[in-house]
C-alpha cells in the first residue's frame, strides 16, 4: 500500500473528516467552474436569444395583421397617383391644352389680343408652363371664361388678373383683362436629371 495512503488512514477521525471536506470542496468547485457556469452562461445566451425572437415574431405578426390595410393605403396611393397624373399633362399634351384654352376663351365671346407662352420653370419633378394672356370682351364673357378654365380636366391657374380699359359699349360693361395662366408638366427622368446637373444661379 502507498506509504501516504497508509499515513491518511492513521491520522485522527476529524482530520480524515477535514480532509474529506475540503476534497469535497475542491470537486464541487471544480464541477461549478467547469460545468455549472458555462452552462448558467448558455442558458442565459439562449434566453436572451429566445426574448429577441419572440420580439421579432411579435413585431412581424404585427406586420401581418397590417398588411391588409398597408395594401389598402397602398392602393389609395396609386388611385391618387393616376388621379394626379390626369391633371398633370406630359409635354406632348402642352399645345393641346393651350389650344384648349384659347377655344374656351373665344367660345366664351372673347376676343386674344396676346397669347404668349414664357419659358417653362422646372421645379422638383414638373415643371410650371406660364403664358402670358390679353384679351377683351365683356365681364360676362371673362367670367365664363375663367370658370370653363376651372372645369379643365388638367390643371391651369389663373392670376394677376388686371382689368384695364373698362367702357361701356352699347349697355355692354367691356373691359381687357392682362393675367397669366399657368399649367404644368411632369418632367421625365432626363429632364430631371439636366435640372439638376445645372448650377443654381
Amino acid at each position: 500500500m502507498d506509504p501516504r495512503l497508509e499515513q491518511l488512514l492513521k491520522r485522527p477521525t476529524k482530520q480524515k473528516l477535514g480532509i474529506l471536506a475540503l476534497v469535497l470542496v475542491v470537486e464541487a468547485a471544480l464541477l461549478v467552474w467547469f460545468l455549472y457556469l458555462p452552462r448558467q452562461q448558455e442558458l442565459t445566451t439562449l434566453r436572451d436569444n429566445l426574448s429577441r425572437l419572440q420580439d421579432e415574431v411579435t413585431d412581424k405578426t404585427r406586420i401581418a395583421n397590417n398588411l391588409p390595410k398597408l395594401k389598402k393605403e397602398y392602393d389609395d396611393l396609386n388611385r391618387e397617383l393616376t388621379q394626379a397624373l390626369t391633371e398633370l399633362p406630359d409635354s406632348k399634351e402642352i399645345p393641346s391644352l393651350l389650344t384648349s384654352i384659347t377655344t374656351l376663351g373665344q367660345n366664351a365671346g372673347l376676343d386674344f389680343l396676346i397669347f404668349k407662352p414664357r419659358p417653362e420653370v422646372p421645379k422638383d419633378f414638373y415643371a410650371e408652363v406660364p403664358v402670358d394672356i390679353t384679351v377683351s370682351g365683356s365681364y360676362y364673357s371673362v367670367a365664363n371664361f375663367f370658370a370653363a378654365v376651372a372645369t379643365l380636366p388638367r390643371i391651369v391657374n389663373i392670376s394677376n388678373v388686371d382689368f384695364a380699359e373698362v367702357k361701356n359699349v352699347n349697355n355692354r360693361m367691356m373691359t381687357k383683362v392682362n393675367c397669366l395662366a399657368t399649367t404644368f408638366r411632369f418632367l421625365s427622368e432626363k429632364e430631371i436629371q439636366n435640372a439638376k446637373s445645372k448650377p443654381k444661379k
